[in-house]
């Protein structure tokens, strides 16, 4: 039935759909908002491997520094 998958045609009958749904003058405004979106994840991805990577050793300096006792707070009554 789908011997040959997707043909070059195929995408330009595609490509046709697309332009006629969202017109001319929208894809290019829609093109570099799925930019801008594609930039932002990847930065925030790599941020968050910057800071699973940097929050191993921070817990474990975390686990050394001891701090005093809170003093209890006077209440006026």
């Amino acid at each position: 039935m789908l011997r040959n998958g997707l043909e070059p045609w195929h995408l330009l009958v595609v490509a046709a759909v697309v332009v006629l749904v969202f017109g001319s003058k929208k894809l290019p405004d829609t093109a570099r908002a799925l930019g801008r979106s594609m930039r932002i994840l990847k930065s925030e991805a790599k941020a968050m491997k910057e800071d699973g990577a940097a929050s191993g050793t921070v817990s474990e300096a975390q686990t050394t520094v001891t701090t005093a006792p809170a003093e209890p707070r006077a209440t006026a009554y």
